[in-house]
């Protein structure tokens, strides 16, 4: 991926080297486990952590010392290219709509971090908050995207930062309130059947990224979109379930197959066209 040269964003809250001492929300092993089952690509954790009932307690932050590496500086100023691109995508296409782009903050974080919609562990993976409009990433998830969910490259790491931005494209259209306040109206079957659509429209519009991205400035290198289709496959639920529990439970997939995820993200690159993106069809979202 053509990155060095492009343009870094302003919208980068480095909270690196600060250790929150309370747990995730609610502070119990129950409430961890529940947060871990939408780890890595995870839908906006308001869904799940305003659900857990608190246990109270004040909250403290510790200073630690800031990462040095240059790897981890190098992988920061990544992250705010992509930003950056993704914030020129979607102001021009909202511009074309005639609707006006609010830009996303990105947080970095270690560890633990405290966001508007809880408290949430780096092992959930990068999430987006609808709460505070943030997406929060510990950068040690590329080590786990390279080397545990075998999914290597950098713009595999541009996918998971454009899916989440995909999140709040969804906050900001109105898309992701519409979801949520199909909670209590329906079953947990068919709210698991939307959070997996809602899910496939992110990976869509990641795609459309790429796709102006490319079309724009030209950021793509051969071998750049496979890496993209391979993230996107690494981290399906049939997948993870199978690694992660030996056997596949499609009624509790909340994030799509690997197959669906790989479709929804090429669609999206193809057709660079937000009405190809419509993954909800005849539920009225």
């Amino acid at each position: 991926m053509r990155w060095k040269s492009g343009r870094r964003s302003s919208n980068i809250e480095d909270r690196r080297g600060r250790r929150i001492s309370r747990g995730i929300a609610g502070g119990g092993i129950g409430t961890v486990l529940l947060v871990l089952v939408a780890m890595y690509f995870g839908v906006d954790p308001s869904q799940l952590l305003h659900h857990v009932p608190s246990m109270g307690g004040r909250s403290s932050v510790q200073s630690l010392p800031a990462p040095s590496s240059s790897q981890g500086d190098e992988m920061a100023d990544f992250v705010s290219v992509v930003l950056a691109d993704t914030e020129d995508t979607w102001r021009s296409l909202f511009r074309r709509a005639g609707k006006s782009y609010t830009e996303p903050t990105l947080v970095l974080f270690s560890g633990k971090v405290n966001s508007a919609c809880g408290y949430a562990q780096a092992a959930m993976g990068p999430f987006y908050c609808s709460g505070d409009q943030k997406v929060y990433i510990d950068l040690s998830f590329y080590h786990d995207l390279k080397y545990k969910l075998k999914a290597p490259g950098d713009f595999a790491q541009a996918y998971v930062i454009a899916h989440e931005v995909g999140h709040h494209v969804q906050n900001l259209l109105g898309i992701s309130g519409k979801v949520h306040a199909m909670r209590k109206k329906v079953s947990k079957k068919t709210y698991n059947r939307l959070s997996v659509m809602q899910e496939l429209q992110a990976d869509c519009l990641a795609g459309i990224w790429a796709h102006h991205a490319q079309k724009v400035r030209k950021i793509l290198e051969p071998g750049d979109v496979a890496e993209a289709l391979n993230a996107a496959s690494m981290i399906g639920d049939d997948r993870l379930q199978k690694q992660t529990r030996g056997y596949v439970t499609p009624d509790s997939f909340t994030h799509g197959t690997s197959a669906q995820r790989m479709r929804w993200f090429k669609r999206g690159f193809e057709k660079g066209d937000m009405h190809t993106c419509n993954t909800f069809k005849s539920h009225g979202i």
